[in-house]
Protein backbone atom coordinates (compact mmCIF):
# COMPACT_ATOMS: atom_id res chain seq x y z
CA UNK A 1 0.00 0.00 0.00
CA UNK A 2 1.35 3.42 -0.98
CA UNK A 3 0.31 7.04 -0.46
CA UNK A 4 -0.05 7.34 -4.23
CA UNK A 5 -2.57 4.49 -4.30
CA UNK A 6 -4.54 6.15 -1.51
CA UNK A 7 -4.53 9.45 -3.42
CA UNK A 8 -5.84 7.64 -6.48
CA UNK A 9 -8.80 6.08 -4.64
CA UNK A 10 -9.61 9.48 -3.11
CA UNK A 11 -9.56 11.05 -6.57
CA UNK A 12 -11.82 8.33 -7.96
CA UNK A 13 -14.19 8.76 -5.02
CA UNK A 14 -14.31 12.50 -5.66
CA UNK A 15 -14.84 12.42 -9.43
CA UNK A 16 -16.52 8.99 -9.78
CA UNK A 17 -15.00 8.57 -13.24
CA UNK A 18 -11.68 6.88 -14.06
CA UNK A 19 -10.69 9.20 -16.90
CA UNK A 20 -11.47 12.35 -14.92
CA UNK A 21 -9.72 11.07 -11.80
CA UNK A 22 -6.64 10.18 -13.85
CA UNK A 23 -6.61 13.64 -15.45
CA UNK A 24 -6.82 15.32 -12.02
CA UNK A 25 -3.93 13.16 -10.80
CA UNK A 26 -1.87 13.94 -13.94
CA UNK A 27 -1.51 10.27 -14.88
CA UNK A 28 -2.92 8.05 -17.61
CA UNK A 29 -6.14 6.18 -17.00
CA UNK A 30 -4.44 2.75 -17.27
CA UNK A 31 -1.90 3.80 -14.61
CA UNK A 32 -4.59 4.91 -12.19
CA UNK A 33 -6.72 1.82 -12.84
CA UNK A 34 -3.77 -0.53 -12.39
CA UNK A 35 -2.70 1.03 -9.07
CA UNK A 36 -6.25 0.92 -7.68
CA UNK A 37 -6.56 -2.70 -8.78
CA UNK A 38 -3.23 -3.55 -7.07
CA UNK A 39 -4.51 -2.01 -3.85
CA UNK A 40 -7.73 -4.01 -4.09
CA UNK A 41 -5.73 -7.20 -4.60
CA UNK A 42 -3.52 -6.41 -1.61
CA UNK A 43 -6.54 -5.75 0.59
CA UNK A 44 -8.42 -8.67 -0.94
CA UNK A 45 -11.56 -6.59 -1.39
CA UNK A 46 -13.27 -4.57 -4.10
CA UNK A 47 -13.26 -0.87 -3.30
CA UNK A 48 -15.40 0.37 -6.22
CA UNK A 49 -18.43 -1.00 -8.05
CA UNK A 50 -17.37 -0.62 -11.68
CA UNK A 51 -20.69 -1.93 -13.02
CA UNK A 52 -22.32 1.41 -12.22
CA UNK A 53 -21.87 4.70 -14.01
CA UNK A 54 -20.66 6.80 -12.38
CA UNK A 55 -18.61 4.34 -10.38
CA UNK A 56 -19.42 4.22 -6.66
CA UNK A 57 -17.52 2.86 -3.65
CA UNK A 58 -18.59 -0.48 -2.24
CA UNK A 59 -19.68 -0.65 1.39
CA UNK A 60 -16.20 -1.79 2.39
CA UNK A 61 -14.73 0.81 0.05
CA UNK A 62 -16.36 3.67 1.99
CA UNK A 63 -14.54 2.58 5.16
CA UNK A 64 -11.19 2.36 3.40
CA UNK A 65 -11.72 5.76 1.75
CA UNK A 66 -12.55 7.36 5.10
CA UNK A 67 -9.33 6.04 6.61
CA UNK A 68 -7.36 7.03 3.49
CA UNK A 69 -8.56 10.62 3.90
CA UNK A 70 -7.12 10.72 7.41
CA UNK A 71 -3.80 9.22 6.29
CA UNK A 72 -3.38 11.65 3.37
CA UNK A 73 -4.36 14.58 5.60
CA UNK A 74 -1.68 13.62 8.14
CA UNK A 75 0.85 13.17 5.34
CA UNK A 76 0.05 16.66 4.02
CA UNK A 77 0.41 18.07 7.52
CA UNK A 78 3.94 16.70 7.62
CA UNK A 79 4.87 18.53 4.40
CA UNK A 80 3.17 21.65 5.73
CA UNK A 81 5.26 21.47 8.93
CA UNK A 82 8.48 21.06 6.94
CA UNK A 83 7.70 24.00 4.66
CA UNK A 84 6.75 26.14 7.65
CA UNK A 85 10.05 25.31 9.36
CA UNK A 86 11.86 26.38 6.18
CA UNK A 87 9.78 29.54 5.88
CA UNK A 88 8.48 28.41 2.47
CA UNK A 89 4.95 29.13 1.29
CA UNK A 90 4.26 26.91 -1.69
CA UNK A 91 1.57 24.68 -3.15
CA UNK A 92 -1.82 24.92 -4.83
CA UNK A 93 -4.94 26.57 -3.42
CA UNK A 94 -8.33 25.93 -5.02
CA UNK A 95 -10.45 28.88 -3.97
CA UNK A 96 -14.09 29.76 -4.61
CA UNK A 97 -15.82 33.10 -4.06
CA UNK A 98 -19.47 34.15 -4.23
CA UNK A 99 -20.62 36.39 -7.14
CA UNK A 100 -21.56 39.35 -4.92
CA UNK A 101 -17.96 39.56 -3.70
CA UNK A 102 -15.89 38.43 -6.69
CA UNK A 103 -15.88 41.57 -8.90
CA UNK A 104 -15.11 43.88 -5.98
CA UNK A 105 -12.77 41.87 -3.75
CA UNK A 106 -10.65 39.87 -6.20
CA UNK A 107 -9.10 42.92 -7.95
CA UNK A 108 -7.90 44.19 -4.57
CA UNK A 109 -5.64 41.27 -3.66
CA UNK A 110 -5.10 38.87 -6.58
CA UNK A 111 -2.23 40.65 -8.30
CA UNK A 112 -0.36 41.51 -5.10
CA UNK A 113 -0.82 37.99 -3.69
CA UNK A 114 0.54 36.35 -6.85
CA UNK A 115 3.51 38.71 -6.84
CA UNK A 116 4.28 38.18 -3.16
CA UNK A 117 3.83 34.38 -3.26
CA UNK A 118 5.02 33.27 -6.73
CA UNK A 119 5.27 29.60 -5.66
CA UNK A 120 1.57 29.35 -4.82
CA UNK A 121 -0.73 28.31 -7.65
CA UNK A 122 -4.06 30.00 -6.96
CA UNK A 123 -7.09 28.70 -8.86
CA UNK A 124 -10.25 30.77 -8.37
CA UNK A 125 -13.85 29.79 -9.15
CA UNK A 126 -16.96 31.94 -8.82
CA UNK A 127 -19.93 30.01 -7.41
CA UNK A 128 -22.90 30.17 -5.04
CA UNK A 129 -22.59 29.46 -1.32
CA UNK A 130 -24.35 26.07 -1.39
CA UNK A 131 -22.07 24.84 -4.15
CA UNK A 132 -18.96 26.04 -2.30
CA UNK A 133 -19.97 24.13 0.82
CA UNK A 134 -20.68 20.98 -1.21
CA UNK A 135 -17.34 21.17 -3.06
CA UNK A 136 -15.45 21.76 0.20
CA UNK A 137 -16.96 18.64 1.73
CA UNK A 138 -16.20 16.65 -1.43
CA UNK A 139 -12.58 17.79 -1.37
CA UNK A 140 -12.90 19.58 -4.74
CA UNK A 141 -12.10 22.96 -3.15
CA UNK A 142 -9.61 24.02 -0.50
CA UNK A 143 -11.32 27.21 0.67
CA UNK A 144 -14.15 29.60 -0.02
CA UNK A 145 -14.77 33.30 0.53
CA UNK A 146 -18.40 33.93 1.37
CA UNK A 147 -20.85 35.48 3.79
CA UNK A 148 -21.22 33.99 7.26
CA UNK A 149 -22.20 32.82 9.82
CA UNK A 150 -23.29 29.57 8.21
CA UNK A 151 -23.26 27.22 11.22
CA UNK A 152 -22.50 24.40 8.80
CA UNK A 153 -21.27 21.16 10.37
CA UNK A 154 -17.70 20.29 9.41
CA UNK A 155 -16.95 23.80 8.07
CA UNK A 156 -14.56 26.22 9.82
CA UNK A 157 -15.11 29.97 9.48
CA UNK A 158 -12.50 32.72 9.87
CA UNK A 159 -13.83 36.29 9.64
CA UNK A 160 -12.04 38.59 7.18
CA UNK A 161 -14.10 41.78 7.47
CA UNK A 162 -17.53 43.34 7.95
CA UNK A 163 -19.22 45.11 5.08
CA UNK A 164 -21.94 47.74 5.42
CA UNK A 165 -25.20 47.26 3.52
CA UNK A 166 -26.29 50.45 1.75
CA UNK A 167 -29.36 51.60 -0.15
CA UNK A 168 -29.20 52.50 -3.83
CA UNK A 169 -32.30 54.45 -4.78
CA UNK A 170 -33.78 56.13 -7.86
CA UNK A 171 -34.37 59.88 -7.75
CA UNK A 172 -38.00 59.12 -8.54
CA UNK A 173 -38.43 57.06 -5.38
CA UNK A 174 -39.75 58.62 -2.17
CA UNK A 175 -36.82 57.21 -0.20
CA UNK A 176 -34.45 59.41 -2.23
CA UNK A 177 -35.63 62.45 -0.21
CA UNK A 178 -34.33 60.97 3.04
CA UNK A 179 -30.74 61.13 4.25
CA UNK A 180 -30.90 58.01 6.41
CA UNK A 181 -33.29 55.11 5.99
CA UNK A 182 -34.81 52.30 8.01
CA UNK A 183 -35.90 49.03 6.37
CA UNK A 184 -39.54 50.11 6.66
CA UNK A 185 -38.84 52.97 4.21
CA UNK A 186 -38.29 50.45 1.40
CA UNK A 187 -41.37 49.70 -0.67
CA UNK A 188 -41.45 45.96 -1.33
CA UNK A 189 -43.05 46.33 -4.76
CA UNK A 190 -40.29 48.71 -5.92
CA UNK A 191 -37.38 46.69 -4.56
CA UNK A 192 -35.06 45.08 -7.13
CA UNK A 193 -33.67 41.73 -5.98
CA UNK A 194 -31.02 39.26 -7.02
CA UNK A 195 -32.25 35.92 -8.32
CA UNK A 196 -32.75 32.93 -6.05
CA UNK A 197 -29.59 31.27 -4.78
CA UNK A 198 -27.67 34.41 -3.84
CA UNK A 199 -27.05 34.72 -0.10
CA UNK A 200 -27.24 38.51 -0.43
CA UNK A 201 -30.83 38.14 -1.65
CA UNK A 202 -31.75 36.23 1.51
CA UNK A 203 -30.09 38.94 3.62
CA UNK A 204 -32.20 41.63 1.93
CA UNK A 205 -35.34 39.54 2.43
CA UNK A 206 -34.50 39.14 6.12
CA UNK A 207 -33.56 42.79 6.59
CA UNK A 208 -36.73 44.09 4.95
CA UNK A 209 -38.93 41.27 6.31
CA UNK A 210 -40.21 40.66 2.79
CA UNK A 211 -41.44 37.18 3.67
CA UNK A 212 -44.07 38.93 5.81
CA UNK A 213 -45.19 41.27 3.03
CA UNK A 214 -47.08 40.66 -0.18
CA UNK A 215 -45.42 42.25 -3.17
CA UNK A 216 -47.75 44.07 -5.50
CA UNK A 217 -48.25 42.19 -8.76
CA UNK A 218 -47.10 44.03 -11.89
CA UNK A 219 -46.91 43.21 -15.57
CA UNK A 220 -43.11 43.01 -15.31
CA UNK A 221 -41.02 41.04 -12.85
CA UNK A 222 -37.26 40.78 -13.03
CA UNK A 223 -34.62 39.27 -10.77
CA UNK A 224 -31.02 40.17 -11.54
CA UNK A 225 -28.00 37.91 -11.68
CA UNK A 226 -25.55 40.57 -10.50
CA UNK A 227 -25.34 43.68 -8.34
CA UNK A 228 -24.21 45.72 -11.35
CA UNK A 229 -27.49 44.85 -13.10
CA UNK A 230 -29.46 45.86 -10.02
CA UNK A 231 -27.74 49.24 -10.01
CA UNK A 232 -28.57 49.80 -13.67
CA UNK A 233 -32.23 48.88 -13.13
CA UNK A 234 -32.48 51.39 -10.30
CA UNK A 235 -30.81 54.12 -12.33
CA UNK A 236 -33.23 53.63 -15.24
CA UNK A 237 -36.43 52.98 -13.29
CA UNK A 238 -38.32 54.14 -10.23
CA UNK A 239 -36.83 51.57 -7.93
CA UNK A 240 -34.60 50.80 -5.00
CA UNK A 241 -32.11 48.09 -4.06
CA UNK A 242 -29.53 47.27 -1.41
CA UNK A 243 -25.85 46.82 -2.25
CA UNK A 244 -22.76 45.81 -0.26
CA UNK A 245 -20.17 48.42 0.62
CA UNK A 246 -17.41 47.16 -1.69
CA UNK A 247 -19.77 47.65 -4.65
CA UNK A 248 -19.84 51.40 -3.97
CA UNK A 249 -16.14 52.18 -4.37
CA UNK A 250 -16.27 52.50 -8.15
CA UNK A 251 -19.35 54.76 -8.21
CA UNK A 252 -18.98 58.10 -9.98
CA UNK A 253 -20.19 61.40 -8.54
CA UNK A 254 -23.62 61.24 -10.20
CA UNK A 255 -24.21 57.69 -9.03
CA UNK A 256 -22.98 58.47 -5.52
CA UNK A 257 -25.99 60.79 -5.22
CA UNK A 258 -28.23 57.71 -5.33
CA UNK A 259 -26.54 56.16 -2.30
CA UNK A 260 -28.18 56.26 1.13
CA UNK A 261 -27.18 54.81 4.49
CA UNK A 262 -29.35 53.02 7.01
CA UNK A 263 -29.81 54.58 10.43
CA UNK A 264 -27.60 53.30 13.24
CA UNK A 265 -26.96 50.54 14.00
CA UNK A 266 -26.26 49.99 10.30
CA UNK A 267 -26.82 46.47 8.93
CA UNK A 268 -23.62 44.57 8.15
CA UNK A 269 -22.66 41.38 6.38
CA UNK A 270 -19.83 39.24 7.69
CA UNK A 271 -17.32 38.02 5.10
CA UNK A 272 -15.18 35.02 6.00
CA UNK A 273 -12.82 32.51 4.51
CA UNK A 274 -14.11 29.00 5.12
CA UNK A 275 -12.41 25.62 4.98
CA UNK A 276 -13.27 22.01 5.72
CA UNK A 277 -12.30 20.81 9.19
CA UNK A 278 -9.68 18.44 7.68
CA UNK A 279 -7.99 21.25 5.74
CA UNK A 280 -4.19 21.24 6.03
CA UNK A 281 -2.88 24.10 3.86
CA UNK A 282 -3.05 26.50 6.79
CA UNK A 283 0.13 28.40 5.95
CA UNK A 284 -1.19 29.40 2.51
CA UNK A 285 -4.56 30.38 3.98
CA UNK A 286 -2.93 32.60 6.60
CA UNK A 287 -0.90 34.31 3.86
CA UNK A 288 -4.06 34.83 1.80
CA UNK A 289 -5.96 36.24 4.79
CA UNK A 290 -3.16 38.73 5.48
CA UNK A 291 -3.06 39.85 1.86
CA UNK A 292 -6.84 40.34 1.69
CA UNK A 293 -7.08 42.34 4.91
CA UNK A 294 -4.02 44.45 4.00
CA UNK A 295 -5.59 45.54 0.70
CA UNK A 296 -9.07 46.42 2.02
CA UNK A 297 -10.23 50.06 2.06
CA UNK A 298 -9.49 51.67 5.44
CA UNK A 299 -13.19 52.26 6.17
CA UNK A 300 -13.99 48.55 5.81
CA UNK A 301 -11.04 47.58 8.02
CA UNK A 302 -12.65 49.56 10.84
CA UNK A 303 -16.17 48.14 10.47
CA UNK A 304 -17.56 46.25 13.45
CA UNK A 305 -20.26 43.59 13.72
CA UNK A 306 -22.86 46.11 14.85
CA UNK A 307 -25.93 44.50 13.32
CA UNK A 308 -25.31 41.29 11.39
CA UNK A 309 -28.09 40.37 8.98
CA UNK A 310 -29.01 36.68 8.86
CA UNK A 311 -27.69 34.90 5.77
CA UNK A 312 -30.42 32.27 5.61
CA UNK A 313 -34.18 32.72 5.50
CA UNK A 314 -35.80 32.74 8.92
Amino acid sequence: MTLVQLEYILALNTWRHFATAAEKCNVTQPTLSMQIQKLEEELNMQLFDRSKQPVVPTQAGFQVIEQAQKIIAESNKLYEMVNQAKGIITGELRLAIIPTLAPYLLPLFLKSFSKKYPHVKLTVHEMMTDMIITRLKEGKLDAGILVTPLQEQGISESVLFYEEMLVYVSKQNEAFKKQYLVPQDIEADKLWLLEEGHCFRSQIVNLCELQKKSRTATNFEYEAGSIETLKKMVELNDGITIIPELATYDLGGRNMQLLRQFKQPVPMREVSIVTHRNFVKKQIIEALKRQITDTLPEKIKKNKASRLVNVKLV
